[in-house]
Order: C-alpha cells, then structure tokens, then sequence
C-alpha cells in the first residue's frame, strides 16, 4: 500500500513556492491547470487548487478556509538538522507555532503554512521515536 498526501490551496504558484522553498520539494508536474505533484518525500505531495468558502468533501455545512485551522491530521515532515529546516521553513513563510519539543529521542517544532494547515519538523536521533 502507498500513501499520497493532497493539501487544498487557493492558488497553486504561491504554494508550489511555499513547499518548494520551505521543505526542499521539487514540483514534478501541473495536472489540468488545477493540480500540482510534488515529489521529494516517501509520498508524493499533491496540491489541489480550491477557492475558499467552496464546500470541502461534498459536506455543505463546512467549506474551505485558509485562515489558521485546526484539524486532527496533518504531516509531521522527518529532517536531519531541525534547527536548518525550521530556518529555511521561517524563510519561506511559514509560521513557528510551539518551540523545539523533545520526547522520546526526537525533536519537533510545530508550523503553520501560509494557508492555515499545520505541519511539523520532526529530528529523530535514531529512526523513528525510541
């Protein structure tokens, strides 16, 4: 099984932007004017383009914001050296949401990217959490 990550954005070109600069990715493609792949991680990344307020999901009590929300899923990206990629991350226009936590033999900063979705940058001291 294989996992692929679809964020929605409001524009495509700010986001390719965003991801590229912050996070190292390489836009691999555009589909129907509308999509973009991004590839540089163990899943490819794609960016959905929809307007704000249209309804996400077919679900007509909820629409699309891109102002800072909250939602129970979101990527936790894995690097090699937190304190670059919270650098190059901040640079690009992300937003620092909690300081650098360390649990378990990791290191974790949380974001915001600049349409509301959270992410973190995760260090491990081994491969995964010990």
């Amino acid at each position: 099984m294989r996992i692929v990550v679809n964020i929605d954005v409001p524009e495509l070109a700010p986001a390719i932007a965003f991801y590229c600069s912050a996070l190292g990715l390489e836009h691999n493609r555009t589909l129907d004017d509308d999509v973009a792949e991004l590839i540089g991680t163990s899943s490819v990344i794609y960016l959905l383009q929809n307007p704000p307020d249209s309804n996400s999901a077919g679900i007509a009590s909820e629409t699309r914001r891109y102002s800072r929300h909250w939602t129970p899923v979101h990527i936790d990206f894995v690097v090699d050296n937190i304190a670059e990629a919270a650098k190059r991350a901040l640079e690009a226009g992300a937003g620092q949401e909690s300081e650098c936590i360390e649990w378990r033999g990791s290191k974790c900063i949380t974001f915001s990217d600049p349409f509301g979705h959270g992410f973190c940058l995760i260090e491990f001291a081994g491969k995964t959490y010990s």
